[in-house]
């Protein structure tokens, strides 16, 4: 299994994907505002929604299953 998938679907790479997705968001709406702070927000939202309901965006592109429990139980 690669590395950095495997490191994505662990509790520590789910909390770096939140607080990416939440940092994103912030600078979108609070940094940047108009249209292109809230494309950077809409942007921000896949991290933090995939942290939050432990999904990998990644690991299809790296022929792993979606879901986080199939990550880490190696299917």
């Amino acid at each position: 299994m690669n590395p950095f998938i495997t490191f994505m679907a662990s509790t520590t790479g789910r909390i770096v994907r939140i607080a990416a997705g939440v940092a994103l968001i912030a600078w979108g709406l609070l940094g940047l505002g108009g249209t292109t702070g809230i494309i950077v927000a809409v942007v921000g939202a896949v991290p933090l929604l995939a942290g939050l309901f432990d999904f990998c965006v990644f690991a299809p592109l790296f022929g792993c299953p979606l879901r986080g429990p199939k990550i880490r139980a190696g299917k």
